[in-house]
């Protein structure tokens, strides 16, 4: 993006902050349903910064503008900001303050701050809101520059929504409805006030297409003990969804009237909302009329940890889906490894490491605009004289296509080779793009969306001659891989317990890795979903989640070396029972990935005899579960990819 451009709109947004008494302007990357991607309408951060990163924050200030993003960005956020006077605040680093404590720096004296409190959590609003009271300011909850200086907005997305079958749901919304009412009345809440999209979804048994790669509607719900109102965009609702709410006694209301109807309700039997998901400006509505009779009700949503846990009918679908979504990563290695080197043997370099100079919401029932254009047939992608990073993704993404029941990505693949790789959400473009050679490592983090589930998996291949660095590093991802993997512990762990089995194979040599080890996957739903995690640090009361049967999860360790590679290994995990003996129940986890880690980077002399053993064991059931899929040369490369070492 023009960084000249990105200059003149922040000079544009501090004449408007001048204008409206604002002092600091807080913008985050997130939309009025609190979604990790968003569609191009509130892409509002990125219009201001240039940084397309996700879990944003910029603050702007007359004489200053900082931007806070997470590890997983650090690398492309700081080449996007470059050059538009914007600092790039990395989050979780020594020495650089959380927001909280730079708004306490900023705000005192009584200054004011803004922001848009649809796009702010309830529970990061009263962080805000406290912080600027004890300095004795002011909050302007509804500062939304963005509508006088953005001319040529987007328009807020809309695509027809679907109604899914209850033998692809396996619970109808009758049942699920009941389920919620009955914890609500436990709440003794006769109303929850839903705004999560995915949540949403899942309880009414619908999916739409609002945001890319998301089988999502924008809508809110109010969802009652006797009553259901659900706020959508009228061109969304096909008949057969019409048809579909009244036969449930679904009241469909227009989008737009959601914040001129809710300070006129009265919930004066309890009205339940989800801090952590819910909007400020919810929050704030609903608190303005407690003087009126409103009881308010602050507590978790039981919707998030009942959509966690997959039932019987969708775990059948999801196994098969990732059978089959495997089956076309295992042809997607095999082709790039017969494209290139037959790479080293047993983790020994052939040379030393060459350096890499740096070089990369749309309807699911239709074509996806990414997609138009690319030939439907795989084999048509991969013959090239030279292979990029662009015609990698490629043909990972037409393998994916020809699976039945394919909808969409379940997000843009990220095609990374070499030193691109150390940026994990890295993505080639036409004009900044990797030509691959037969050395180094190709990253590919990579999913689909399909009737019968979502998948994501990573996979880092060796293209060749490896340096004694990148081997040892591979290794120890693999290590810390399988160790969760093959996990078994009591029932009651949550993610923070179980970050350990990952992230020790790092501590030991003083390494660490900047993202989190593992996330929730939805069910023909969002990539990324809780509240169950892993990560070692518990930042939010979600992380505390305790695991049971039936989550489903990824297992994806890495190392990032800034100007040289990145490497991940991504598995999703299904959590099951183990068993129950004198000491308790115990849980552990089942692959729905099955993909070979590259033998061509692996050195068994980094790995303890348990560690080949884990190995070994993989490959087995790689082997055992995709061969009957595989022919000729694809079978028999797997046959050595899987071999035992």
């Amino acid at each position: 993006m023009d960084k000249a451009m990105i200059r003149d709109r922040l000079r544009l947004l501090r004449e408007d902050m001048r204008r409206e008494a604002v002092d600091v302007c807080l913008i985050t990357s997130s939309d009025y349903h609190a979604s990790e991607y968003v569609g191009e309408y509130f892409k509002t951060s990125v219009f201001f910064s240039g940084c397309t990163s996700d879990n944003v924050r910029l603050i702007v200030r007359a004489d200053e503008a900082l931007l806070w993003t997470d590890g997983r960005y650090f690398i492309s956020a700081a080449a996007e900001l470059a050059d538009t006077g914007i600092l790039l605040m990395r989050s979780g680093e020594k020495d650089v303050p959380e927001v909280t404590a730079y708004l306490k720096e900023v705000l005192a004296g009584g200054k004011t701050l803004g922001f848009d409190g649809r796009c702010v959590t309830a529970s990061d609003g009263k962080r805000y809101r406290k912080i600027a009271g004890d300095c004795g300011g002011k909050v302007n909850g509804a500062y939304t520059p963005e509508e006088r200086i953005w001319k040529d907005r987007p328009a807020m997305a809309s695509h027809p929504v679907m109604v899914l079958s209850d033998d692809l749901t396996g619970e109808n919304y009758v049942s699920k409805a009941a389920r919620v009412r009955k914890e609500m009345r436990k709440l003794d809440a006769e109303h929850l006030v839903i705004s999560k999209l995915d949540d949403i979804m899942w309880l009414l048994n619908i999916r739409g297409a609002d945001i890319a790669c998301n089988p999502v509607a924008l809508s809110y719900l109010i969802f009652g003990i006797d009553d259901a109102a659900l706020y959508i965009q009228e061109s969304e609702c096909t008949s057969e969804f019409v048809a579909y709410a009244k036969e449930n006694d679904i009241e469909l209301r227009p989008y737009e009237r959601m914040f001129r109807d809710l300070p006129e309700m009265l919930f004066t039997r309890g009205v339940l909302v989800d801090e952590m998901s819910a909007s400020d400006a919810i929050l704030q509505t609903i608190e303005a009329n407690e003087e009126e009779g409103t009881r308010l009700i602050r507590k978790a949503s039981p919707v998030s940890a009942m959509k966690a846990v997959k039932n019987t009918v969708e775990l059948k679908h999801l196994r098969k889906i990732y059978v089959a979504d495997s089956v076309a990563v295992c042809r997607f290695i095999f082709k790039i490894k017969s494209m290139f080197g037959k790479g080293n043997k047993n983790g020994i370099p052939e040379s030393e490491e060459r350096d890499e100079s740096r070089t990369s919401g749309k309807c699911l029932w239709e074509e996806p605009e990414h997609q138009k254009g690319v030939e439907s047939d795989a084999n048509s992608v991969s013959d090239q004289k030279k292979m990029t990073e662009i015609a990698a993704a490629e043909y990972m993404d037409a393998l994916r296509r020809e699976i039945p029941g394919y909808l969409d990505l379940s997000f843009e693949t990220i095609s990374a080779y070499n030193a691109n790789a150390a940026m994990a959400h890295y993505q080639a473009t036409e004009e900044n793009c990797a030509v691959l050679e037969p050395e180094g490592f190709l990253l590919v983090d990579s999913g689909g969306q399909y009737m019968g589930g979502t998948t994501d998996v990573t996979r880092t291949i060796a293209l060749g001659k490896l340096s004694r660095e990148m081997i040892e590093d591979f290794t120890l991802v693999a290590v810390a891989n399988l160790r969760l993997l093959y996990a078994k512990f009591p029932s009651g762990c949550s993610g923070v317990n179980l970050d350990t089995y990952a992230r020790a194979p790092f501590w030991e040599k003083g390494k660490n890795f900047n993202h989190g080890t593992g996330h929730g996957i939805g069910y023909i739903l969002n990539v990324h979903e809780g509240p169950q995690n892993i990560r070692w640090r518990a930042g939010r009361l979600s992380d505390l989640t305790a695991f049971e049967p039936g989550m489903i999860t990824s297992d994806e360790p890495g190392i990032y070396i800034e100007g040289k590679y990145g490497i991940r290994t991504e598995t999703i995990t299904e959590c099951v029972e183990a068993e129950t003996n004198e000491y308790g129940k115990f849980l552990r986890f089942e692959p729905l990935t099955f993909a070979p880690i590259d033998l061509d980077a692996i050195d068994p002399a980094c790995m303890e005899a348990s560690d080949i053993e884990r190995l070994n064991r993989y490959h087995r059931q790689v082997w055992n579960v995709i061969s009957p899929y595989l022919e000729g040369d694809e079978k028999e490369w797997l046959r050595g990819a899987t071999r035992a070492i």
